[in-house]
């Protein structure tokens, strides 16, 4: 009997700890915030069932809408795990896309993008200027161009002048001692900057009879820096895929594009961490959109991408939601891979240029490709759609 007793307090004492376990990890890992559609109650899909159930605390009133309220999730339906935030709203209908598109993109600012001697000395350097930093103004003359720059240099006439800067979204002001360079007969700083960037990449989806889009699924990176580009204006042009570089492990694929008409199909907007947006010169089609998915409605399986391999047209292609991060907070929600047989065969997988490409599960945008496993290019990450509609 003892050792029935025994055995039995160690039995509980281990649930205890796991169940410790379980709360501590979900706590950490579960969004503090989620959207349900009217008349729909807060599911989760999670190892150990978790319950959610309302706590009585509203943070709006009944006649608000969208209407917020406090839920409690419960290991079991008992043990208590975190209150979260329910808002009730209904899900956006949105077109999804899987078309190339061109980017055409002018910096706000310039970016430094190297740093050299004038002359046996770095002006620059001296003043602090350091890689990445986006140029605003000089001797507060806006600089919006390579041109701009070397020419408020210039005119300094050996002269300090004020600089102002952008480094980690916060601006200052430092002192720049230009030098003169007797090989190329002015004033300058030291300074190797860009203005400008254009690509190729993926519209992800367009809102239901509008022409407003979003694309990527990522934002716009400078390709020495890493540094996010500050979008001043940019352009959206009509691009056709000619051609593909299959992926391999160690070697990213690309789809390679061109650029089918000089003319502007739209304008980009806003290029942000969970992707790039803009408004094309004409309305997509209401009749084609779909419901957005929450990220809870997400589930591990098989689901689609649609995506463009040749030519303008996009084809849908069969892909596996292997993993979904809940609780992430970049742009690596969820773990893909495909498995479509005929995709595999002309990119090898997830190549450069898909970013963006809508992910579908269930009769609802679910989210978009985001990044590939170099290692691996059957496989990568994608975001979720409610992620990018939130940012746009």
């Amino acid at each position: 009997m003892l050792r029935i007793i025994k055995s039995a307090i160690s039995t509980a004492a281990a649930g205890v700890i796991l169940a410790a376990g379980a709360v501590g990890y979900y706590r950490s890992t579960l969004p503090d915030s989620y959207y349900v559609t009217e008349g729909e109650n807060l599911t989760l899909e999670t190892a150990i069932p978790i319950e959610a159930q309302q706590s009585g605390a509203m943070a709006a009133a009944m006649q608000t809408s969208p209407m917020s309220e406090q839920v409690e999730l419960r290991l079991f339906g008992v043990i208590p795990v975190k209150t979260v935030q329910v808002t009730t709203a209904d899900a956006p209908l949105l077109v999804p896309g899987g078309t190339p598109f061109g980017i055409k993109l002018l910096m706000d600012g310039v970016m430094v993008v190297g740093i050299t001697d004038v002359d046996n000395c770095c002006p620059a350097e001296r003043a602090g200027i350091e890689v990445g930093d986006v140029l605003i103004s000089v001797n507060d003359v806006e600089i919006n161009g390579n041109t701009a720059l070397r020419t408020a240099i210039a005119e300094t006439a050996g002269e300090p002048c004020a600089v102002t800067l952008r480094r980690d979204g916060k601006e200052q002001t430092v002192s720049l001692q230009p030098v003169y360079s007797q090989s190329e007969g002015c004033y300058q700083a030291g300074l190797w900057v860009r203005d400008s960037t254009a690509g190729v990449g993926t519209v992800t989806y367009y809102e239901a009879g509008s022409g407003s889009f979003a694309g990527l699924g990522h934002p716009i990176c400078d390709v020495d820096t890493g540094e996010l580009i500050p979008l001043s204006s940019g352009e959206v042009a009509d691009v056709t895929i000619g051609s593909v570089i299959k992926g391999q492990a160690g070697a990213a694929g690309e789809l390679r594009g061109y650029f089918t008409s000089h003319r502007s199909s739209g304008i980009l907007t806003k290029n942000d961490a969970c992707g790039i947006y803009g408004v094309m010169h004409t309305q997509s089609d209401a009749a084609e959109a779909i419901p957005m998915a929450r990220k809870q409605e997400i589930r591990t399986g098989e689901a689609e991408i649609l995506c463009t391999v040749s030519g303008t047209e996009p084809s849908r292609y069969t892909i596996q939601i292997e993993e979904i991060d809940l609780g992430s907070t970049g742009t690596k929600d969820m773990v893909v891979r495909v498995t479509d047989e005929e995709l595999l065969a002309v990119t090898g997988g997830i190549v450069q240029g898909m970013s963006g490409s809508p992910i579908i599960q269930n009769g609802k945008l679910v989210g978009a490709v985001t990044h590939v496993l170099v290692n691996d290019p059957t496989s990568g990450y994608g975001i979720f759609a409610e992620r990018m509609y939130a940012a746009g």
